[in-house]
């Protein structure tokens, strides 16, 4: 568009900069001394270097009357740096972005006492690599913080143009409102459990009325958590009824970080059940180790594919590809829920696995163990990172040091498959299933898709086509 307007006069480039003033004065006590002295004959003047940092007083009881630092007469009387007289300390004290728009710089080097930044580790570590923040802080402190690195890198502190490499922005938690309108035409907000409320089948709030004189309230949106809706939810609550482990992994698992996750009690139920399912695995597993005089460590190391039988190659290569994908989640897409259900997904597998035992050669066999043992660690392994109290209390059950462990390392070999599991249609129609070796051919594939009895009986005319798409179908197109 440029292009044709610009050589017409029609049309120009413009930058539009939208950062305003920053008010960066706070009348309250935390936060860092403003360093001004207030002097009636020279007016504002600055604390002399040699005078800095200006200290805030560890001795304030604040009452709440405003800003307690105006009532400590010690703090705020004070001699005029230009004129010596009498003056009075600047009350105000910064706003804390001040110090947090810069910080991640100042961590590079704690030790440097005669620096703001020493420039030579600043350059080592910055950028950093991910910023997260909610809405707030996209729009307030990044931008302060983004202004404060170009001005550190234009004097000198800093070479690098920006301070932060990727940005996330988390989502907010929601949940409902009870309110009432009241005759002034203020809104009185209830919590939760100062209602009672009545659902319909599908679980949604269809009624409310208050504890208090029965009368009905209104439901109103949700809405984010905040203590003037009286909608939050203490998490001590969560944490006495169902662990602290539940509430953190369900907080991750229920919604993707950047998006808004709406509070639901009851939907807690679904991670307290699988934490319970996985700590009767572990159970089990301890006490079939210990009868054996048996370490999961040990069975571990011993794990000969060519003696597995398949439903033991199908949990090690289930076990090994959540490794990888949880890896490459966390890792490379800060993807924070996804890995939850790949957890749970290995645990099914498991669960699998172990139900099928009576029928299969290794059931008796330490192979069955061992098998059980690498799923098992790897799952608590990596189930850690969201519930760390029970993952590596169940980990030290099995006899492992939870504070040497690292991340599991992918088995190469056992992400290979002997077989899979192909369908056979005709005319597009599926007929059978069959499993093939998953180095065989496609002339293999096709003559083996003939020779299954659901499929022989369609081969009533002449084949046109046999369509073969790799590792999931057979197409054989017939005419007459």
């Amino acid at each position: 568009m440029l292009a044709k307007l610009e050589p017409k006069g029609l049309g120009t480039k413009k930058i539009q900069f939208r950062l305003r003033d920053w008010g960066v004065s706070r009348q309250r006590y935390w936060g860092c001394p403003i360093p001004m002295v207030n002097c009636e004959h020279c007016g504002t003047v600055p604390v002399d270097e040699a005078d800095l940092p200006v200290v805030l007083p560890t001795d304030v009881v604040p009452d709440g009357r405003g800003n307690p630092l105006k009532n400590i007469r010690d703090f705020v009387d004070t001699t005029c740096p230009k004129c010596g007289s009498p003056a009075e300390r600047e009350t105000d004290t910064f706003d804390t972005f001040v110090e947090s728009s810069w910080y991640y710089a100042r961590f590079a080097s704690p030790q440097d006492d005669d620096n703001m930044v020493n420039k030579a580790a600043a350059n080592k570590w910055l950028p950093v690599d991910q910023y997260v923040g909610g809405v707030e802080h996209a729009v307030m402190h990044l931008l302060y913080a983004r202004f404060f690195h170009k001005l550190m890198r234009d004097e000198g502190l800093v070479s690098g143009d920006e301070p932060f490499a990727n940005l996330m922005t988390q989502g907010m938690v929601l949940a409902g409102t009870y309110l009432r309108t009241n005759d002034d035409g203020s809104t009185s907000y209830y919590f939760p459990h100062e209602v009672d409320i009545e659902f319909d089948e599908r679980a949604q709030p269809i009624k409310a009325t208050l504890k208090a004189d029965g009368q009905p309230v209104t439901i109103g949106k949700i809405e984010k958590m905040s203590k003037s809706k009286n909608n939050g939810v203490d998490p001590q609550t969560t944490i006495d009824q169902y662990g602290a482990d539940t509430v953190r992994l369900y907080t991750l698992f229920t919604a993707p970080a950047e998006q808004t996750l709406e509070w639901s009690d009851d939907a807690l139920k679904g991670p307290f059940n699988f934490l319970k399912k996985v700590w009767r695995m572990t159970s089990d597993l301890t006490q079939a180790l210990n009868e054996q005089g048996l370490k999961a460590c040990d069975l571990m190391t011993k794990l000969p594919s060519n003696e597995l039988s398949k439903a033991a190659k199908t949990l090690r290569r289930k076990t090994h590809e959540t490794i990888a994908k949880i890896d490459h989640d966390l890792g490379e897409r800060l993807a924070l829920n996804t890995p939850v259900s790949s957890l749970m997904e290995l645990s099914n597998e498991l669960g699998s696995y172990i139900s099928s035992l009576d029928s299969q050669p290794e059931s008796e066999s330490t192979l069955a163990l061992a098998v059980q043992s690498e799923a098992l660690v790897n799952l608590l392994i990596m189930l850690s990172a969201y519930a760390p109290h029970i993952a590596e209390h169940l980990l030290e059950q099995l006899g492992y040091d939870t504070a040497t462990l690292s991340y599991p390392v992918i088995d190469e070999p056992a992400l290979v498959q002997d077989s899979v599991t192909m369908v056979v249609q005709v005319n597009g129609k599926v007929r059978g299933k069959m499993e093939v070796a998953a180095d065989a051919s496609v002339d293999e594939i096709k003559a083996q898709a003939k020779q299954i009895d659901s499929v022989q009986k369609f081969l009533t005319g002449e084949i046109k086509k046999e369509i073969v798409v790799p590792n999931k179908l057979v197409n054989i197109v017939v005419v007459g």
